[in-house]
């Protein structure tokens, strides 16, 4: 069999493959994109569609922020559905207000971008979702942006395809690599540089990477409603005080501690089961709402109704539709490092980068990251 050539081969359909094989072809490589399925289903598909700076750690904050500028180019130049709709963190207690605060106060590059306090009545204007009975205000942050993944990630690949001559092969398992080639199902390429983006499959290649690491896979639950009524929009992506103990932007607030003492005491559940919820719109008007985490290498493949019920009970504290009811259910598995990892950036032999474990921050920072990776290539 013929061996076919390419500069750059990347390994996986997933965002971080996509935003890989964006960084090299828009250097002038000829990229060769492999994805095992017919089309992404895993977990760049089964999430809320939020890019979410403000939610990550200072270190990768502008990361963050590049990501997004690129999100936006590509997503003008295809007929996704997007919306620069922005977040509001919502503070229902005194505790939560701290926390918001206290992030305001040492935070400086988000206070530069616009991130900032706003009162229940500015909350009010911006939102007819968000429950202002009771509402001490909210962290209103511009940069975050709302897309369908479903629609989004077959979208952006098209478009890689098309304006960007990315050689897209759908249905071919990569078995092995022996710089140069690559072997995979569908015969092999010869390559310059092999860029490793294979999710949750951390047997077939370079397992040793993996397993040095500690990476592992979480599991979420999560939901979406029926259609909203014709006109409506969600506006700014929503959250409460759970998300302030989620995302690694928060965690060197020290007001956290008694927050996270007080849900310990009144949501321990949601604690046990990795609760925080966050709301998001779809394409075509119906709402995402979740999630759930759970950590560790092999999970049952079962969705349990419990947790539903927890992420539904504590969405109801803070936001209300017009249309509550339940369309969709369904779990996502994503890998995640141990102890804060922002990332899995390994070289285990010439010409071959693994990237992964970006956790559930991979629609977020998964285009700023291939550009530091591949700006001198």
């Amino acid at each position: 069999m013929t061996t076919r050539r390419t500069d750059v081969a990347v390994v996986g359909g997933g965002i971080v493959g996509i935003a890989s094989a964006y960084a090299a072809a828009r250097r002038g490589h000829r990229v060769t994109l492999f994805e095992r399925d017919e089309r992404a289903v895993g977990a760049s598909i089964r999430n809320f569609g939020l890019i979410w700076p403000v939610g990550q750690a200072a270190e990768v904050y502008s990361r963050a922020l590049r990501g997004r500028e690129i999100w936006l180019d590509l997503l003008k130049r295809t007929d996704a559905w997007y919306a620069e709709s922005g977040s509001l963190h919502l503070a229902r207690h005194a505790d939560e207000q701290d926390v918001l605060e206290e992030f305001l106060a040492t935070t400086p590059a988000a206070v530069e971008n616009g991130v900032r306090m706003i009162t229940s009545a500015e909350v009010a204007e911006r939102s007819g979702t968000a429950r202002t009975d009771g509402l001490r205000g909210a962290l209103w942050s511009p940069t975050e942006v709302n897309v369908d993944p479903r629609q989004a990630i077959p979208a952006v690949t098209d478009l890689l395809a098309r304006e960007f001559r990315v050689e897209v092969v759908y249905g071919a398992a990569v078995r092995g690599i022996t710089p140069p080639t690559v072997s995979t199902t569908a015969g092999d390429w010869s390559a310059e540089r092999v860029v490793v983006c294979s999710g949750n499959e951390f047997q077939t290649l370079y397992p040793e990477v993996y397993a040095a690491s500690g990476i592992r896979r979480c599991k979420l639950q999560m939901l979406r409603t029926v259609r909203q009524p014709a006109g409506w929009a969600l506006g700014p992506a929503l959250c409460a005080g759970l998300t302030l103990l989620h995302y690694k932007s928060f965690a060197h607030c020290a007001s956290l501690a008694p927050l996270r003492e007080r849900f310990a005491a009144q949501l321990p559940e949601h604690l046990a089961q990795g609760v925080h919820v966050l709301v998001s719109q779809t394409a075509d008007g119906q709402v995402t709402i979740g999630d759930s985490h759970s950590y560790r290498m092999t999970h049952d493949p079962f969705e349990h109704e419990s947790v539903n019920r927890a992420i539904l009970d504590y969405f109801a504290t803070f936001a209300v539709l017009p249309r509550p009811e339940i369309a969709e259910r369904w779990h996502g598995v994503y890998p995640s490092l141990p102890d804060g990892g922002v990332d899995l950036v390994a070289y285990p032999e010439p010409g071959v980068t693994v990237v992964n474990g970006l956790g559930g921050a991979g629609m977020t920072l998964s285009f700023g990251l291939a550009e530091d990776l591949l700006a001198d290539r």
